[in-house]
Protein backbone atom coordinates (compact mmCIF):
# COMPACT_ATOMS: atom_id res chain seq x y z
CA UNK A 1 0.00 0.00 0.00
CA UNK A 2 1.14 3.54 -0.65
CA UNK A 3 2.48 5.26 2.42
CA UNK A 4 0.83 8.37 3.82
CA UNK A 5 4.05 10.24 3.04
CA UNK A 6 3.95 9.24 -0.63
CA UNK A 7 0.32 10.30 -0.93
CA UNK A 8 0.99 13.59 0.87
CA UNK A 9 3.90 14.34 -1.46
CA UNK A 10 1.73 13.66 -4.51
CA UNK A 11 -1.08 15.90 -3.23
CA UNK A 12 1.44 18.67 -2.50
CA UNK A 13 2.85 18.31 -6.03
CA UNK A 14 -0.64 18.55 -7.55
CA UNK A 15 -1.39 21.69 -5.54
CA UNK A 16 1.88 23.26 -6.66
CA UNK A 17 0.91 22.53 -10.27
CA UNK A 18 -2.37 24.42 -9.93
CA UNK A 19 -4.91 21.84 -8.77
CA UNK A 20 -6.98 23.87 -6.32
CA UNK A 21 -10.25 21.92 -6.07
CA UNK A 22 -10.10 20.21 -2.67
CA UNK A 23 -12.81 17.72 -3.66
CA UNK A 24 -10.52 16.42 -6.41
CA UNK A 25 -7.46 16.34 -4.17
CA UNK A 26 -9.43 14.48 -1.49
CA UNK A 27 -10.71 11.97 -4.07
CA UNK A 28 -7.19 11.29 -5.36
CA UNK A 29 -5.98 10.88 -1.80
CA UNK A 30 -8.83 8.45 -1.03
CA UNK A 31 -8.35 6.20 -4.09
CA UNK A 32 -5.50 3.65 -3.66
CA UNK A 33 -3.73 4.09 -7.02
CA UNK A 34 -1.54 1.05 -6.33
CA UNK A 35 -4.64 -1.11 -6.84
CA UNK A 36 -4.92 0.13 -10.44
CA UNK A 37 -1.37 -0.60 -11.63
CA UNK A 38 0.43 -3.91 -12.26
CA UNK A 39 1.84 -5.35 -8.99
CA UNK A 40 5.42 -4.97 -10.28
CA UNK A 41 4.83 -1.21 -10.56
CA UNK A 42 2.99 -0.70 -7.27
CA UNK A 43 6.05 1.01 -5.79
CA UNK A 44 5.66 3.72 -8.46
CA UNK A 45 1.94 4.25 -7.89
CA UNK A 46 2.32 7.65 -6.20
CA UNK A 47 4.91 9.04 -8.57
CA UNK A 48 3.47 11.74 -10.80
CA UNK A 49 3.91 9.73 -13.98
CA UNK A 50 1.88 7.62 -16.41
CA UNK A 51 2.38 3.87 -16.06
CA UNK A 52 1.75 0.96 -18.47
CA UNK A 53 -1.17 -1.40 -17.86
CA UNK A 54 -2.47 -4.41 -19.80
CA UNK A 55 -3.36 -4.32 -23.48
CA UNK A 56 -0.73 -1.72 -24.41
CA UNK A 57 -2.67 0.95 -22.52
CA UNK A 58 -1.63 3.33 -19.74
CA UNK A 59 -2.90 4.74 -16.48
CA UNK A 60 -2.59 8.50 -16.81
CA UNK A 61 -0.22 10.68 -14.84
CA UNK A 62 -1.98 11.84 -11.63
CA UNK A 63 -1.57 15.49 -12.64
CA UNK A 64 -3.36 14.84 -15.95
CA UNK A 65 -6.16 12.99 -14.12
CA UNK A 66 -6.51 15.90 -11.70
CA UNK A 67 -6.21 18.57 -14.42
CA UNK A 68 -8.82 17.03 -16.70
CA UNK A 69 -11.15 16.41 -13.77
CA UNK A 70 -10.80 20.00 -12.60
CA UNK A 71 -11.46 21.25 -16.15
CA UNK A 72 -14.60 19.09 -16.24
CA UNK A 73 -16.06 20.96 -13.23
CA UNK A 74 -18.01 17.95 -11.92
CA UNK A 75 -20.90 18.54 -9.51
CA UNK A 76 -22.36 16.10 -6.94
CA UNK A 77 -25.63 15.63 -8.88
CA UNK A 78 -24.03 15.17 -12.28
CA UNK A 79 -24.36 12.14 -14.51
CA UNK A 80 -20.94 11.59 -16.09
CA UNK A 81 -19.90 9.55 -19.14
CA UNK A 82 -16.30 8.32 -19.35
CA UNK A 83 -14.88 6.99 -22.60
CA UNK A 84 -11.96 4.60 -22.05
CA UNK A 85 -12.26 2.80 -18.70
CA UNK A 86 -8.75 1.38 -18.83
CA UNK A 87 -7.65 0.45 -15.33
CA UNK A 88 -10.73 2.12 -13.84
CA UNK A 89 -8.71 4.75 -11.98
CA UNK A 90 -10.22 7.85 -13.62
CA UNK A 91 -13.72 6.42 -13.10
CA UNK A 92 -12.89 5.81 -9.43
CA UNK A 93 -11.86 9.44 -8.98
CA UNK A 94 -14.93 10.71 -10.83
CA UNK A 95 -17.35 8.57 -8.83
CA UNK A 96 -16.24 10.36 -5.65
CA UNK A 97 -17.40 13.64 -7.18
CA UNK A 98 -20.71 12.92 -8.92
CA UNK A 99 -23.98 11.00 -8.73
CA UNK A 100 -23.11 8.26 -11.23
CA UNK A 101 -20.39 7.41 -13.76
CA UNK A 102 -21.13 5.51 -16.96
CA UNK A 103 -17.86 4.22 -18.40
CA UNK A 104 -17.24 2.54 -21.77
CA UNK A 105 -14.28 0.25 -22.57
CA UNK A 106 -13.57 -1.53 -25.87
CA UNK A 107 -11.35 -4.27 -24.39
CA UNK A 108 -13.27 -6.94 -22.52
CA UNK A 109 -10.30 -8.04 -20.39
CA UNK A 110 -9.59 -4.49 -19.21
CA UNK A 111 -13.25 -3.90 -18.46
CA UNK A 112 -13.54 -7.04 -16.34
CA UNK A 113 -10.41 -6.16 -14.34
CA UNK A 114 -11.66 -2.62 -13.77
CA UNK A 115 -15.06 -3.91 -12.67
CA UNK A 116 -13.40 -6.15 -10.09
CA UNK A 117 -11.27 -3.31 -8.71
CA UNK A 118 -14.24 -0.99 -8.41
CA UNK A 119 -16.28 -3.73 -6.73
CA UNK A 120 -13.49 -4.54 -4.27
CA UNK A 121 -13.24 -0.85 -3.35
CA UNK A 122 -17.04 -0.66 -2.91
CA UNK A 123 -17.39 2.05 -5.52
CA UNK A 124 -20.91 1.16 -6.54
CA UNK A 125 -21.97 4.29 -8.47
CA UNK A 126 -20.00 3.25 -11.57
CA UNK A 127 -21.71 1.41 -14.45
CA UNK A 128 -19.50 -0.27 -17.08
CA UNK A 129 -20.16 -1.17 -20.69
CA UNK A 130 -18.20 -3.02 -23.37
CA UNK A 131 -18.52 -0.84 -26.44
CA UNK A 132 -17.13 1.51 -29.05
CA UNK A 133 -16.23 4.63 -27.11
CA UNK A 134 -16.61 6.97 -30.07
CA UNK A 135 -20.30 6.07 -30.12
CA UNK A 136 -20.75 6.93 -26.44
CA UNK A 137 -23.75 5.55 -24.56
CA UNK A 138 -26.77 7.06 -26.35
CA UNK A 139 -29.31 5.05 -24.34
CA UNK A 140 -28.23 6.91 -21.18
CA UNK A 141 -27.80 10.35 -22.75
CA UNK A 142 -27.88 13.23 -22.07
CA UNK A 143 -24.90 13.60 -19.74
CA UNK A 144 -23.96 16.73 -17.82
CA UNK A 145 -20.29 15.85 -18.21
CA UNK A 146 -18.22 13.64 -20.56
CA UNK A 147 -14.58 12.66 -20.04
CA UNK A 148 -12.60 11.00 -22.83
CA UNK A 149 -9.31 9.36 -21.83
CA UNK A 150 -7.95 8.51 -25.29
CA UNK A 151 -6.98 10.91 -28.06
CA UNK A 152 -9.46 11.44 -30.89
CA UNK A 153 -8.22 12.72 -34.25
CA UNK A 154 -11.09 15.22 -34.01
CA UNK A 155 -13.89 15.87 -31.56
CA UNK A 156 -16.51 13.09 -32.03
CA UNK A 157 -19.80 14.81 -32.88
CA UNK A 158 -21.66 11.76 -31.58
CA UNK A 159 -20.35 12.60 -28.10
CA UNK A 160 -21.11 16.32 -28.40
CA UNK A 161 -24.69 15.34 -29.24
CA UNK A 162 -24.87 13.30 -26.00
CA UNK A 163 -24.03 16.34 -23.86
CA UNK A 164 -26.88 18.00 -22.01
CA UNK A 165 -27.47 21.67 -22.78
CA UNK A 166 -24.83 23.50 -20.75
CA UNK A 167 -22.80 20.30 -20.44
CA UNK A 168 -19.02 20.04 -20.67
CA UNK A 169 -16.76 17.48 -22.32
CA UNK A 170 -13.00 17.27 -21.76
CA UNK A 171 -10.86 15.19 -24.11
CA UNK A 172 -7.45 14.96 -25.77
CA UNK A 173 -7.51 15.74 -29.50
CA UNK A 174 -4.81 15.11 -32.09
CA UNK A 175 -3.06 12.50 -34.22
CA UNK A 176 -1.34 9.44 -32.74
CA UNK A 177 2.16 10.60 -33.67
CA UNK A 178 1.56 14.34 -33.74
CA UNK A 179 0.64 17.18 -31.42
CA UNK A 180 -2.23 16.46 -29.07
CA UNK A 181 -4.04 18.94 -26.83
CA UNK A 182 -6.70 18.75 -24.14
CA UNK A 183 -9.85 20.44 -25.37
CA UNK A 184 -12.90 21.54 -23.38
CA UNK A 185 -16.21 21.53 -25.23
CA UNK A 186 -19.29 23.33 -23.89
CA UNK A 187 -22.71 22.52 -25.31
CA UNK A 188 -24.81 25.65 -25.79
CA UNK A 189 -28.14 24.66 -27.29
CA UNK A 190 -27.54 23.44 -30.83
CA UNK A 191 -24.01 24.86 -30.80
CA UNK A 192 -20.74 23.93 -29.13
CA UNK A 193 -17.87 26.13 -27.93
CA UNK A 194 -14.35 24.69 -28.22
CA UNK A 195 -11.42 25.66 -26.00
CA UNK A 196 -7.85 24.33 -26.17
CA UNK A 197 -6.21 23.91 -22.76
CA UNK A 198 -2.77 22.23 -22.81
CA UNK A 199 -0.52 19.85 -24.82
CA UNK A 200 -0.60 16.15 -23.85
CA UNK A 201 0.23 12.65 -25.07
CA UNK A 202 -2.47 9.95 -24.95
CA UNK A 203 -3.06 6.55 -26.52
CA UNK A 204 -5.47 6.83 -29.49
CA UNK A 205 -9.24 6.49 -29.38
CA UNK A 206 -9.83 3.36 -31.47
CA UNK A 207 -13.14 2.29 -32.98
CA UNK A 208 -14.67 -1.13 -32.46
CA UNK A 209 -14.71 -3.70 -29.66
CA UNK A 210 -12.14 -6.32 -28.59
CA UNK A 211 -14.12 -9.07 -26.90
CA UNK A 212 -11.11 -11.27 -26.22
CA UNK A 213 -7.63 -9.80 -25.65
Amino acid sequence: MGSDTEKAQLILSLRQQGITDMRILNAIEAIPRERFVPPALAHKAYEDTALPIAGGQTISQPFIVAYMTQALDVGPRHKVLEIGTGSGYQAAVLCKLCRRVYTVERRRALMREAEQRLHDLRLHNVVTRLGDGAKGWPEQAPFERIMVTAAAAEVPLSLVEQLADGGIMVLPVGPVHGNQEIWRVRREGADAVYEKLMPVRFVPLVAGILRDD
